[in-house]
C-alpha cells in the first residue's frame, strides 16, 4: 500500500501549484490528502478560488508520510511559515529521512530559515532568492537535491509534480501520467 502525501493549504496559497500537485498525484494513485493549517476547512487561494481541504492539520496522523508538499502564493507561504507545528513536522519528516517538495515562495519562505535547504541545490520564486541563506541557487525551474524538490512558481507546477510521481513510482510512471495529459506526445523530456 502506497504512503499517503500531504499538502499545506493556509489562506493566500497559490492555486494552481497546490491544485496541479493535487491533480498529478491522484492521476497516479498516490494518496494525497490536502490540509488545511487553519480552523476552517475552506481555503481561500491568492487569486480569490476557495479550495475545500480534506482535513484539518489535528485531524490528521503523520506516521506514515510519503511527501509533505508546501504550495507557494502570497501571504500563504508566510502563513504556512508562522504555523509552528507544520515547522516542527517538516523539520521530524526530514531528519527522519522523509521527503518534501516545495514551490514558489515556499522553498525561501519556510525551508530555508528551518535550515532544510543548507548545502541543498534549490531554486525559488526569482523574487525570494535573496531569502535561501546557504542554500546553492540554480536557475532550473525544478530542482532535485536528495529529498528535496524545489520549483520556481506557478509555471513550473506541472513538472514539479511529475517531479514528486518520478521520485515515488518512477520515471516511466510519470512520462505515462505526462503522456496522458498530452503534456509529451512526441518526447520523453523532463525538466528536472
Amino acid at each position: 500500500m502506497n504512503k499517503t502525501s500531504f499538502i499545506f493549504l493556509a489562506n493566500g496559497f497559490e492555486e494552481i501549484e497546490a491544485l496541479t500537485t493535487v491533480d498529478v498525484l491522484r492521476r497516479a494513485e498516490m494518496p494525497v490528502v490536502m490540509v488545511s493549517i487553519s480552523d476552517s476547512l475552506e481555503v481561500v487561494g491568492a487569486h480569490g478560488i476557495i479550495v475545500k481541504a480534506d482535513k484539518l492539520f489535528d485531524e490528521v496522523d503523520y506516521n506514515d508520510v510519503e511527501w509533505l508538499i508546501l504550495p507557494g502564493g502570497m501571504p500563504g507561504a508566510s502563513r504556512l511559515s508562522e504555523f509552528l507545528p507544520l515547522n516542527e513536522l517538516l523539520v521530524s519528516h526530514y531528519s527522519g529521512g522523509g521527503k518534501l517538495a516545495a514551490i514558489c515562495a515556499a522553498p525561501s519562505v519556510v525551508l530555508s530559515p528551518l535550515g532544510l535547504l543548507d548545502g541543498k541545490n534549490a531554486t525559488c520564486y526569482p523574487s525570494f532568492e535573496d531569502h535561501m541563506g546557504k542554500a546553492h541557487l540554480t536557475s532550473r525551474p525544478v530542482v532535485i537535491d536528495g529529498k528535496i524538490i524545489t520549483a520556481c512558481g506557478p509555471s513550473a507546477a506541472m513538472q514539479f509534480s511529475l517531479a514528486i510521481v518520478s521520485m515515488t513510482k518512477g520515471d516511466d510512471e510519470a512520462y505515462d501520467i505526462a503522456s496522458g495529459m498530452l503534456l509529451y506526445p512526441q518526447h520523453h523530456q523532463f525538466y528536472f
